[in-house]
């Protein structure tokens, strides 16, 4: 195939808004060029119907869990938290086939593709079966996800998860955790089986669940296999305050505190979460070149606390956004949650932006901030509309009244603080336009087999 023109009215290049902008996309799926001010469309030109945005990424997503949403939010006795939370959601976790894994991803998919992400970071630790024995294949159930994936038309890094403990000073999983057990030489053999499958959109990373379920030498053997790993590395990290409480108590260390005093982390690792952390540690993680991936409308919704956002953009650490359990499935909620924490926190509407460091849109700082945390989180070397990186774009819809009558200059600032507003007019994966006109072909499909899932788990 050979290159394909798209013509915008306006597009964010470079972490602003340029006009009347002609792109090229190649035939391997990949931008080739971007030329601003031209002022008429080449008549071989694709005219977009809107401005186009980069995509984000989702750096954080267990899709099993989409079928936990609006579920969990009666207090069945008082101190709601959590741990009472993560109890109720393994109750989800024990029930899952690898057919309703599937519905249930691909449901999810869908809608994070109208919400404006075009690759997720799929955290998977549902490894076994529902007696806790591995299936036939033990990427039953990543394959599932994948399959999802690619019936969805969303990249997916997958990410199978080291799980091996129910807490600090355990030995063993309880019961309901049966599903996640894994080894150190499974996970690895299970990230390079998904990178030689080469699947398209398609690529492999690893994890390691949080410090409570992997023991300090089964982190280390995972990371001497994967020594050689380019791809990321992601873990969920002081989350919660009893998980640092409980860590300081096991190790005399806070999490992200230990993770550096045992020189653990690097430009792969992606610290998910990262709640609770001290300025040291914020400095520790911005000298090793590892990023953090924040999810604020699960952070809120499980009552997990603030980030000392200010701080992490201070100190340069790169902040990607997921979805994490998906109580909301758009970037643009994510973005907004975020900046209203910290406005609540500090009482001050500009507690996300730096004027003097030319960013006195808070909507601005982060969304490009999430650009580029989003790729490389993803092990993206290239990400947004840049030439070489995957040719992934959104198209606003101007008919959209949240947009109406906003000067173009304003156009992002109004996408983040300005709701409720239409799915993303249309959405492009790797040159092919999976969402037109607010449409995509195999939502009905889709939605009817999560129906039939959810049904299967709920009534």
């Amino acid at each position: 195939m050979g290159e394909t023109l798209l013509w915008a009215p306006r597009a964010w290049l470079q972490d602003r808004w340029r006009e009347t902008v002609l792109i090229g996309v190649g035939g391997d799926g990949r931008f080739s060029a971007f030329t601003p001010e031209v002022g008429q469309p080449p008549p071989a030109a694709t005219v977009l119907p809107g401005p186009a945005l980069p995509a984000l990424v989702d750096a954080h997503s267990h899709a099993f869990q989409r079928a936990f949403v609006g579920l969990s939010e009666r207090a069945e006795r008082a101190g709601d938290d959590f741990w009472s939370w993560r109890d109720r959601m393994y109750q989800v976790a024990e029930r899952v086939t690898p057919a309703g894994m599937q519905a249930i991803a691909a449901q999810l998919f869908v809608e994070l593709l109208r919400g404006g992400y075009t690759q997720v970071c799929e955290f998977h630790y549902l490894q076994q079966d529902q007696g806790g024995r591995d299936y036939g294949d033990p990427l039953q159930l990543g394959w599932s996800l994948a399959d999802a994936a690619a019936e969805a038309g969303i990249g997916m890094t997958l990410l199978p998860a080291l799980y091996q403990r129910s807490g600090f000073g355990q030995i063993e999983l309880r019961d309901d955790q049966r599903r996640f057990s894994s080894t150190p030489h499974s996970i690895w053999s299970a990230a390079r089986r998904i990178a030689a499958a080469r699947r398209p959109l398609l690529t492999a990373g690893i994890a390691v669940h949080s410090l409570r379920a992997a023991a300090p030498d089964s982190m280390r053997a995972l990371l001497r296999l994967a020594h050689e790993h380019a791809g990321p590395v992601h873990i969920h990290v002081s989350e919660q305050r009893a998980e640092v409480t409980d860590c300081l108590a096991a190790t005399g260390a806070r999490p992200v505190e230990w993770l550096l005093r045992e020189r653990m982390l690097d430009r792969r690792w992606q610290l998910v979460h990262a709640t609770h952390c001290v300025r040291a540690e914020i400095e520790g993680v911005a000298h090793s070149g590892a990023g953090v991936v924040l999810c604020p409308s699960t952070e809120g919704n499980l009552g997990d606390g603030r980030v000392e956002l200010r701080e992490w953009l201070e100190a340069g650490v790169p902040l990607a956004i997921g979805t994490d359990s998906h109580v909301t499935r758009c970037w643009r909620e994510e973005l907004r949650w975020l900046d209203y924490s910290q406005r609540l926190a500090h009482g001050l509407r500009g507690a996300s932006t730096a004027p003097t460091a030319g960013w006195p849109s808070a909507a601005e700082r982060l969304f490009a901030g999430a650009v580029r945390a989003g790729g490389a989180a993803a092990g993206e070397a290239r990400w947004g509309l840049v030439p070489g990186a995957r040719a992934d774009l959104l198209v606003m819809d101007p008919e959209d009244d949240s947009l109406r009558g906003i000067p173009p200059a304003r156009l992002l600032d109004a996408t983040v603080f300005s709701s409720p507003a239409l799915p993303w007019r249309d959405v492009m994966v790797a040159g092919r336009w999976v969402v037109r006109n607010h449409q995509h072909a195999g939502a009905a499909a889709i939605a009817r087999r999560f129906e039939t899932a959810m049904h299967e788990l709920w009534v």
